[in-house]
Order: C-alpha cells, then sequence, then structure tokens
C-alpha cells in the first residue's frame, strides 16, 4: 500500500459527518468521538483505578476530541485539563465542552505533549493517557516530565497498545505505524522507566482483547460503509486505513502486539 494517511485529521476534521458518528456507534458501545481502542466501560474502569472525585485535578495526555476527558469530569465531578498536538481535535473538544456545560471545569489546549510540558511541578493528582503514548517520543524524559507535574501520591494510569510481545515482520511494523510517529517497546520496558523516573508501579493489566475487538469492530463498520467512507477519506485513504485496522487486529488476536494498561503513582 503507498503512501502515509493521517488517521487523526481526516477523523477530527469530519467527526460529524453522518458516515463516522455511524461507524462510532456500531464500534463502541457508546460513540465518545474516540478513535483508539478504549470502550465505556473500560474508562469507567480507569476513573476508578485513578480515585477521581470532585476534587481531583487531572491531566489527559492526548485525549484528541475530548469525549473520555468531558466523561470523566461529567461522572467523577473532577476538573480536567486535556492535551492533544491535533488542532482539529481540540477545537472539537473545545465546541462540545461548551455545548454539554462544562466550560467551568474542562478545558483544552492544543500542546505537543512530547515535549516538557508547561505546567509547573505538583500540577496534577492524577494523569491519564489512553492509547496515544506510542506516539511520543523519548519514554524516559516523557516519564520524569510527567512525575514532575504530578502532586505528591498522585495517580498515573496509562495503556500503551504496541508493546513488543511475539515475532512482527518489518512490513507489518510498517502498516502498524503508517499514520503517523510510532515507538514500539518491548515488554518490560514501561515498568522498568517509570520505576527509574521515581514511580510506584501499582498494577499492570493486559487489555490486548479490547484492541482486537475493536480494531475488527472498527474495520468491519467502515466496509460496510465504504461508498460513504471514500467519499469523505478518498479510495487510498480507505484502503489504508482499513489495511491498518486489519494489521492492529491480526497482531492484538495473535499477542504479537500486546495492549497494556499501567497504574503507578508518585
Amino acid at each position: 500500500m503507498g503512501s502515509d494517511v493521517n488517521l487523526y485529521d481526516t477523523h477530527y476534521g469530519q467527526l460529524a459527518a453522518a458516515a463516522q458518528a455511524e461507524v462510532r456507534h456500531e464500534t463502541y458501545d457508546e460513540d465518545l468521538g474516540q478513535s483508539s481502542w478504549i470502550m465505556l466501560a473500560e474508562a469507567r474502569e480507569w476513573f476508578r483505578l485513578l480515585r477521581l472525585d470532585a476534587e481531583s485535578r487531572v491531566l489527559e495526555v492526548g485525549c484528541g476530541s475530548g469525549g473520555i476527558t468531558r466523561r470523566l469530569a461529567a461522572e467523577t465531578g473532577a476538573s480536567a485539563v486535556g492535551v492533544d498536538i491535533n488542532p482539529h481535535g481540540i477545537d472539537a473538544a473545545t465546541a462540545s465542552a461548551a455545548r454539554e456545560g462544562l466550560s467551568p471545569r474542562v478545558s483544552f489546549q492544543l500542546i505537543d505533549a512530547g515535549k516538557r510540558l508547561p505546567f509547573a511541578d505538583a500540577s496534577f493528582d492524577a494523569i491519564f493517557c489512553n492509547d496515544a503514548i506510542n506516539h511520543l517520543p523519548r519514554r524516559a524524559e516523557l516519564f520524569a516530565d510527567w512525575h514532575r507535574v504530578l502532586s505528591p501520591g498522585g495517580r498515573l494510569l496509562f495503556t500503551d497498545p504496541i508493546v513488543v510481545t511475539g515475532a512482527v515482520t518489518s512490513e507489518e511494523i510498517r502498516i502498524r505505524s503508517s499514520i503517523g510517529f510510532y515507538l514500539f517497546v518491548p515488554a518490560g520496558c514501561n515498568e522498568r522507566l517509570l520505576e527509574q523516573a521515581g514511580f510506584v508501579v501499582q498494577e499492570i493489566r493486559d487489555v490486548t482483547d479490547a484492541e482486537a475487538s475493536v480494531s475488527a469492530r472498527w474495520r468491519d463498520a467502515r466496509a460496510r460503509r465504504r461508498d460513504a467512507l471514500i467519499a469523505l477519506e478518498g479510495e487510498h485513504g480507505f484502503q489504508v486505513l482499513q489495511q491498518f485496522l486489519d494489521t492492529v487486529h491480526t497482531l492484538s488476536a495473535e499477542r504479537r502486539l500486546s495492549r497494556f494498561a499501567y497504574l503507578a503513582s508518585r
């Protein structure tokens, strides 16, 4: 398949398109505008593990169009800041927060989270990052900065959907990383780097089944709307994303690339 495609510009830039909304409704248990492997039931479990309440200040890194951030605030009462590098996502998130009456407690900022975060030390009680850490370089420096902006006793929860747990070919790596920058790490690497940054690892969960399931549902829902999506994405764009989703499903179903959730405390 030819050149790379920017999934996120396409997704967030056409968030309200009927075909895109239908695909999300069919892929997830509830449409939160997400473009990852998380469903609402899993998100609620992460909120619980982070011990969020009305006193909590939360940072979501890689918030996309902000659906999880807004639901986090609405269900837990926490105050939240979502950051993302995609302007379409941030625009959509900000508009939705205003429409839902959440602007007093939820805000969104256009930030490259791969660089030092523009927040003071100990600014947040919790940090959440779902299926986005793999897009950020310099993992050791990233964890050190997250440790800096987290308050003492604060909790960090992130999912990494491309931990290498089996044999992966160069072609599979190319397709799996065809929609942007990706950082692949071997099993055990995140735990080691978290501890080096000063975190205490509390729990690690294998949540690869969610990635295998969602990728297949997403691929199949898109295939059923082929003509409408080609009108939005073009033939090449449609085919690249279908191949991407098919490869995600194969690699996760065969446990050659796995998705893990990491819970740590400062």
